[in-house]
Protein backbone atom coordinates (compact mmCIF):
# COMPACT_ATOMS: atom_id res chain seq x y z
CA UNK A 1 0.00 0.00 0.00
CA UNK A 2 1.66 3.78 -0.83
CA UNK A 3 0.19 6.62 0.79
CA UNK A 4 0.37 10.06 -0.79
CA UNK A 5 -0.02 13.39 0.66
CA UNK A 6 -0.99 15.80 -2.54
CA UNK A 7 -0.98 19.52 -1.30
CA UNK A 8 -3.31 21.59 -3.73
CA UNK A 9 -3.42 24.98 -3.91
CA UNK A 10 -6.56 26.46 -5.63
CA UNK A 11 -7.33 29.87 -7.37
CA UNK A 12 -11.28 29.88 -6.59
CA UNK A 13 -13.39 30.69 -3.73
CA UNK A 14 -15.28 27.26 -4.44
CA UNK A 15 -13.29 25.61 -1.73
CA UNK A 16 -16.21 23.16 -0.88
CA UNK A 17 -16.86 21.89 -4.81
CA UNK A 18 -13.41 21.43 -4.80
CA UNK A 19 -13.16 19.24 -1.78
CA UNK A 20 -15.81 17.46 -2.76
CA UNK A 21 -14.58 16.58 -6.39
CA UNK A 22 -11.37 15.56 -4.96
CA UNK A 23 -12.75 13.61 -2.37
CA UNK A 24 -14.75 11.41 -4.71
CA UNK A 25 -12.00 10.60 -7.17
CA UNK A 26 -11.05 7.01 -6.38
CA UNK A 27 -7.66 6.37 -4.25
CA UNK A 28 -8.75 9.70 -2.43
CA UNK A 29 -9.05 8.91 1.25
CA UNK A 30 -9.48 12.27 2.53
CA UNK A 31 -9.36 15.74 1.82
CA UNK A 32 -9.22 18.98 3.67
CA UNK A 33 -9.46 22.36 3.43
CA UNK A 34 -6.26 24.10 5.61
CA UNK A 35 -5.06 27.75 6.66
CA UNK A 36 -0.89 28.30 5.05
CA UNK A 37 0.89 28.14 1.78
CA UNK A 38 -1.89 25.35 0.48
CA UNK A 39 -5.26 25.08 0.27
CA UNK A 40 -6.03 21.77 0.41
CA UNK A 41 -4.09 17.99 2.31
CA UNK A 42 -5.31 15.09 0.06
CA UNK A 43 -4.67 12.02 1.24
CA UNK A 44 -4.35 9.02 -1.20
CA UNK A 45 -3.98 4.82 -0.24
CA UNK A 46 -3.55 3.07 -3.42
CA UNK A 47 -1.26 0.34 -4.30
CA UNK A 48 1.40 1.88 -6.75
CA UNK A 49 3.63 5.09 -7.24
CA UNK A 50 2.24 4.70 -10.56
CA UNK A 51 -1.48 5.80 -9.35
CA UNK A 52 -0.15 8.21 -7.27
CA UNK A 53 1.09 9.69 -10.30
CA UNK A 54 -2.65 8.97 -12.08
CA UNK A 55 -4.56 10.95 -9.73
CA UNK A 56 -2.57 13.86 -9.60
CA UNK A 57 -1.72 14.18 -13.14
CA UNK A 58 -5.04 12.90 -14.26
CA UNK A 59 -7.47 13.82 -12.47
CA UNK A 60 -6.30 16.73 -9.33
CA UNK A 61 -4.57 18.87 -11.73
CA UNK A 62 -7.55 18.74 -14.32
CA UNK A 63 -9.99 20.19 -11.77
CA UNK A 64 -11.24 23.40 -12.59
CA UNK A 65 -9.62 26.07 -10.14
CA UNK A 66 -6.69 24.00 -9.00
CA UNK A 67 -3.21 26.05 -9.42
CA UNK A 68 -0.46 23.89 -8.49
CA UNK A 69 0.11 20.24 -6.84
CA UNK A 70 2.97 19.00 -4.82
CA UNK A 71 2.85 15.57 -3.90
CA UNK A 72 4.89 13.47 -1.19
CA UNK A 73 4.97 9.78 -0.54
CA UNK A 74 4.92 8.42 2.66
CA UNK A 75 7.89 6.41 3.37
CA UNK A 76 6.66 4.05 6.60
Amino acid sequence: MVTAYIMVKANTGEADRLKGEMEALEGVASAHIVAGDVDFIVKVNVETPAEVKNIVADHVQAIDGVEDTQTYISMD
